[in-house]
């Protein structure tokens, strides 16, 4: 499966998906005047929740990157399509209150027989791609350099790109290796 490049257009944006609030959305509902911050996520990946002592995940940083995208005038939704974990802890109800839980801000949308992540060609969680204005892929990969621990981060890579993306400015690394678990597709 290969996955988007830098400049494509976002694919299906008109996608009507089940978001945790009940309502219905799409990328387009979601995307904001300076663009759309897309990160394919779920409940259960030991890289998005964590590992216990071993690693804090990066979920945590899911309300900063909000916080900086809204400040920057782009949109930002978190995409579940593991399909296959559907009964395991990643269906619509398990979705709610993890991010209740969590204190997520973000829109939070279940992605039906993966089929977002398909046209992505989103292979892990997280995996991030974020949009400009005309909806083509301008950042694509991790979130940052450590899921370890977020105040031992050295390269920012999605805050830097959020910023210039918002400043009107290049974005210095556009791409960077996308790291997590499989999305479990059936």
């Amino acid at each position: 499966m290969e996955s988007l490049s830098i400049g494509d257009k976002a694919p299906l944006a008109e996608l009507s998906m089940q978001e945790i609030s009940g309502k219905k959305l799409t990328l387009e509902d979601v995307s904001e005047e300076k663009g759309l911050l897309v990160i394919f996520s779920c409940n259960t990946c030991p890289f998005v929740v964590g590992n216990g002592t071993k690693s804090e995940g990066w979920e945590g940083r899911y309300n900063e990157l909000f916080t900086m995208s809204e400040e920057q005038g782009i949109g930002m939704v978190l995409v579940n399509s593991n399909e296959a974990k559907r009964n395991q802890g990643d269906n619509l109800e398990d979705m709610k209150a993890h991010a209740s839980a969590q204190h997520y801000r973000s829109k939070y949308v279940l992605d039906k027989d993966h089929v977002l992540a398909d046209a992505f060609g989103a292979m892990r969680t997280p995996h991030v791609y974020l949009f400009n204005s005309d909806m083509e892929l301008v950042y694509t990969g991790a979130i940052d350099d450590n899921v370890n621990k977020a105040r031992e981060v050295k390269e920012p890579y999605l805050l830097e790109a959020l910023e210039a993306l918002g400043d009107d400015l290049p974005i210095k690394r556009v791409e960077t290796p996308a790291m997590g678990c499989s999305i479990k597709r059936k």
